[in-house]
């Protein structure tokens, strides 16, 4: 978490979706064909195999006792170990996917695992028990499909114990369906059917198991005419056997795993027929690239392609595999038990050919793009969440009065001030860019000065550089004197939406829907968290294809990392909104004892006090406060005393004559826990995490892309991050784009050369122009180093 938690301004976080299109050429790579040179951006490990965990065991590798793994297992009534599939998916050892299920269960929220069981969760970060979190409830899910399609097969009387096995092995959706797709209502009756609805089933087995006895002319009779059509409905079903047989399709995957499978996409004939083809899709109108280095945004591009029928998409598997395939199934898989006649051994070799082409590869297929669809998506949410999560945290600018400005033309400037707690002041409108700007310059005077106001934020959307320009220059007049007044760009995204939202009509009825604008941009700089919780996530202007991947996936991430913020901040119930108090995941100290046990549900033991406790205002959990209060005990403090300088002296004292993890066997706790009592035991009154990190940066003059020039070194802050590369404000009014090709594992502090793309929202850094195209307003940087 901490790692992560940076501050971040932003200017045009918009341009993510126009540069989305043409990532990969910025750095001058080709995407018409896959290029040596450009590597998966994964550093040392692939995307699915992400370090979740630390390498070594910081927490208490715990055994499912046999009853519980029996009982998980009866539970999904699937025929494999829930926990041995989802460690293997998720590359998190056995005993840490125990316990966060077993906490899932418990109904505990991923902020209580990741703050109160450090030791269950090996230390783990919040996104990563969220992908195990992800995955065990798609698991779930895929057992209850499972279950419904053996009912509805059962009900429909074609459900057999072979059939129904093979649905139980099924880990996946994709396997579920390759099974279950024949037998659906409305299907045609595939030629397997067809060929058992006359009876031949006995014939493909005594093929299989004993052809010394089959006759094939035995069997022509009614539906059946002549020898050949035995042996064709022998082929389908032995076709049919092949391509759901589990250890078939592992090894068809095997061979594909080490072959050069490739994804193509082109022009599609309806789009070429078209005089005004989409220019954003260009760059896939003859891309190939292999399946295992296609980039998330490539992917997501080509889909989106794809579904507005501009583009075909094919996946290509080398012959190789066919070849080496059918000789597997002839002589080992699919080979009699005794000898068999040249006839028979030309049915098998048909049945596995027809098998691969007309069954395996369009599983094959459908396996491989709903795979890389899967993958790019889950980057994409990552991206997202690591992105709103730096936004939330940006630290609140406290003790002065801000002015918010939403910038405007025609309809001018709309002002809000607001006092240091948020408070609306005064609201107005100015028109800076017309005729009067003197007049209207007198007007910003008078309100400056009357509500000594120092700080002015303006919102990035329309005539925001015009309004920069008009206050940089008042300000450069000292104009404001003797107040030392600076300003700062900020997001507006949402801003709009949220001004006529019930929640802003609830909180601000006699205003303007248009000063309501300008009272949230002033106030996502006073306290980010507050104001921007009261925002739909994915309206708030973060990362890219927020349209191409799952709505509800995208929800979920974005409200989980929300409910993670707000609690990881806490909140003051004096002044927060409604809106902050249903973001925060636990019940609060004077919450009614009913209502907080029903609440905690899961955390039993846990006795929430009515009354009020010093410790409620720190981050130590009520189950701790015992073991608060007794090391209290052993330090000789008080929990009147927490905060102070006096207090902290003696924790320290105590810490270096006696190591944490003795003091937390004489209090009878875990190391973890006592470190974050500790914390809460020596941080200040008021503490918040926040201040640890930068704020919104504030300036008096500004500099336009005309004075760039290719190779300056700059320094700048971390916009917004896509899939493709990383927007950086360098303060002339326009993001400049580092292309993932130049964000290289030797230019990062070595913490941050695990994480997807290296680079989140806020971060500082030194950066070199590489181009500057004026008339699309473009700039192109190169990564110099991140400043810590």
């Amino acid at each position: 978490m901490k790692e992560e938690r940076v501050s971040f301004i932003v200017s045009e976080a918009h341009q993510a979706d126009g540069w989305a299109g043409e990532g990969s050429s910025q750095a001058g790579l080709k995407a018409k064909k896959e290029e040596v040179e450009e590597e998966d951006f994964r550093f040392d490990e692939p995307c699915q195999k992400k370090q979740k965990t630390s390498g070594a065991c910081l927490g208490q590798p715990t055994a499912l006792p046999s009853s519980q793994a029996q009982a998980l297992r009866n539970e999904l009534n699937m025929n494999w170990d829930l926990i041995e599939v989802l460690s293997i998916l998720t590359c998190v050892e056995r005993w840490v996917c125990v316990n966060i299920v077993t906490l899932l269960r418990e109904e505990n929220t991923v902020p209580f695992m990741v703050r109160y069981r450090k030791d269950m969760i090996n230390h783990m970060d919040a996104d990563a028990v969220r992908d195990v979190q992800l995955i065990y409830e798609e698991l779930c899910s895929l057992a209850k499909k499972t279950k419904s399609v053996i009912q509805t097969l059962k009900k429909d009387g074609v459900l057999t114990d072979e059939l129904e096995q093979d649905l139980r092995n099924c880990r996946s959706a994709d396997e579920l369906d390759h099974v279950y797709s024949p037998y659906k209502k409305g299907s045609k009756l595939t030629k397997a059917r067809r060929a058992k609805a006359l009876g031949l089933e006995e014939a493909a087995s005594a093929l299989m198991e004993k052809p010394h006895t089959l006759d094939l002319r035995a069997w022509v009779k009614t539906g059946l005419s002549s020898v050949e059509e035995v042996a064709t409905g022998v082929e389908h079903i032995l076709a049919d056997m092949i391509a759901k047989d589990p250890e078939t399709l592992t090894y068809v995957k095997t061979l594909c795993e080490n072959s050069s499978v490739t994804i193509q996409s082109s022009v599609s004939k309806s789009a070429l027929k078209e005089k005004e083809q989409d220019k954003s899709f260009h760059l896939y109108f003859d891309f190939t690239s292999n399946i295992q280095r296609i980039q998330p945004h490539q992917t997501l591009a080509i889909n989106r392609g794809e579904s507005l029928k501009i583009l075909t998409v094919k996946v290509n598997i080398p012959d190789r595999v066919k070849s080496d395939f059918t000789r597997w199934c002839i002589n080992n898989r699919w080979r009699p038990r005794t000898f068999a006649r040249e006839d028979l051994n030309i049915i098998i070799k048909n049945a596995v050919e027809d098998s691969y082409k007309r069954l395996i590869l369009p599983f094959l297929t459908r396996s491989y793009r709903n795979k890389l669809t899967s993958a790019a998506e889950k980057e994409s949410i990552a991206m997202f969440v690591r992105n709103l999560r730096q936004r939330l945290l940006l630290c609140p600018i406290r003790g002065c009065v801000i002015m918010g400005v939403d910038p405007g033309f025609r309809h001018g400037c709309k002002l809000a001030v607001l006092s240091p707690t948020s408070q609306i002041i005064h609201t107005d409108v100015v028109y800076l860019h017309n005729s009067g700007q003197q007049r209207e310059a007198d007007k910003l005077r008078h309100l400056m000065i009357k509500y000594s106001c120092t700080k002015v934020v303006i919102g990035n959307g329309t005539a925001c550089r015009e309004t920069e320009s008009f206050f940089a220059d008042l300000i450069s007049r000292r104009y404001f004197h003797p107040l030392d007044v600076s300003y700062c760009i900020t997001s507006e995204a949402g801003a709009s939406i949220y001004s006529v939202s019930p929640e802003a009509v609830k909180e601000m009825p006699d205003l303007d829907p248009n000063l309501r604008s300008a009272v949230s941009i002033g106030r996502r700089v006073q306290d980010p968290l507050a104001e921007l919780v009261k925002i739909d996530p994915k309206h708030i202007g973060i990362g890219t294809y927020q349209h191409d991947v799952s709505a509800g996936a995208l929800k979920a991430a974005l409200d989980g990392v929300v409910q993670e913020c707000v609690s990881f901040v806490g909140v003051d119930i004096n002044i927060c909104s409604e809106t902050l108090m249903r973001s925060s995941p636990h019940p609060g100290p004077a919450v009614p004892e009913k209502l907080a046990a029903k609440k905690a549900k899961g955390k039993t033991g846990v006795n929430i006090s009515t009354s009020f406790n010093p410790l409620d205002q720190t981050c130590i959990h009520p189950e701790s406060y015992h073991v608060a209060q007794r090391f209290l005990s052993i330090v000789g403090g008080s929990a009147d005393q927490i905060g102070s300088a006096g207090l902290q002296q003696c924790v320290e004292s105590k810490v270096r004559s006696s190591s944490v993890e003795e003091l937390a066997k004489t209090v009878d706790t875990t190391p973890e826990t006592l470190k974050l009592i500790i914390d809460g035991l020596t941080q200040p009154p008021g503490f918040d995490i926040r201040q640890n990190f930068g704020q919104a940066d504030f300036k008096q003059g500004i500099v336009s892309m005309s004075d760039l020039r290719v190779g300056a070194v700059l320094t700048g802050r971390v916009d917004n991050t896509a899939l493709f590369g990383a927007f950086v404000d360098i303060g002339v009014g326009r993001a400049g784009l580092i292309h993932k090709s130049n964000i290289t594992l030797d230019k990062l502090p070595v913490s941050q050369r695990r994480r997807s793309l290296a680079l989140g929202p806020g971060e500082r850094v030194e950066v070199r122009v590489l181009n500057v195209d004026a008339q699309r307003g473009r700039i192109g940087l190169d990564l110099i180093r991140v400043l810590q």
